[in-house]
């Protein structure tokens, strides 16, 4: 008879865990389903990294609501477990008030949307592809493919450029030319180049600003504007072309100049030009 109660107690302990199994199982395939599902829903009117949050919100909850049932199925107290939990997460929240911080942060980034999956953002001396938005940080992907994370409270008290958030861009070449040249020319040889460069823009049109008079030429700002997308194309082949046009037009980039001075009462340095020819018969040996 004793035999037989511990074989029924046996099997009902064998019973009450497949249950638990079976519910943590399902639950893990209601969980996944229902994210899915949520990110067909919320996609069109979601911005990507707002579906990230909701799809992760929705799992974690329908799978702790599973976990839920599958430890009272196993005969733990929720009540107890719940005050327990309560504790816990005030002992974290008072060692972990950078995490706090963070997660306020997060959520203060999450209402304002300053930037999305996929934008390219600066923040102090990085520059790179959004990756993810988390609660407690945002990962960023560099141009020479490193992978950054940066707590959310830094970018809260950082100054942060998004540099993909609107779709055009106005590329600034500075550039300064010699006292002798004509400003006029100039200015018509650069609206030139804009006009026959494919990937500037009519509209807006090109800025030819005059800076004023420098050390050691003139000033110039040009401004052009541009597709987000062929920023640097345009930097890169604008640059060359002005180069090559103001070689071709005999315009001069000059440079600036350092002139020896080595006290009122020392003599000049002797500077004497020596012509080709007779450069040429100083090199030649003498004859014999």
């Amino acid at each position: 008879m004793l035999d037989t109660f511990s074989q029924l107690l046996e099997l009902n302990h064998v019973m009450t865990g497949l249950r638990a199994a079976l519910l943590f199982f399902t639950g893990l395939l209601v969980a996944h389903l229902l994210a899915r599902l949520t990110v067909k829903l919320t996609s069109k009117s979601m911005s990507p990294h707002h579906v990230v949050l909701v799809k992760r919100l929705v799992y974690w909850l329908v799978l702790s609501l599973f976990l839920a049932s599958v430890l009272k199925q196993l005969g733990f107290s929720l009540g107890v477990l719940l005050g327990a939990a309560g504790v816990l997460t005030v002992a974290i929240g008072f060692a972990s008030q950078t995490s706090a911080s963070n997660l306020i942060s997060g959520l203060f980034l999450i209402g304002e949307k300053p930037f999305q999956l996929g934008d390219v953002i600066k923040v102090g001396e990085t520059t790179g592809e959004v990756l993810s938005i988390d609660l407690l940080s945002v990962k960023l992907r560099t141009f020479d493919n490193l992978f950054v994370r940066i707590p959310n409270e830094s970018l809260i008290k950082t100054q942060m450029t998004n540099l993909t958030r609107f779709p055009i861009r106005r590329f600034d070449l500075q550039v300064g030319v010699a006292y002798k040249e004509n400003i006029k020319q100039v200015r018509e040889l650069l609206l030139a180049l804009a006009d026959a460069n494919p990937l500037c823009m009519d509209e807006p049109a090109p800025l030819f600003i005059f800076n004023g008079f420098g050390d050691s030429s003139l000033n110039i700002q040009f401004s052009v504007w541009t597709k987000r997308e062929n920023f640097r194309d345009l930097r890169n082949s604008l640059q060359e072309e002005v180069k090559n046009a103001f070689d071709a037009a005999g315009i001069e980039i000059p440079f600036p100049h350092r002139s020896l001075y080595a006290g009122s009462d020392s003599a000049p340095f002797p500077v004497r030009i020596i012509a080709d020819t007779e450069t040429s018969h100083a090199a030649s040996p003498k004859p014999d």
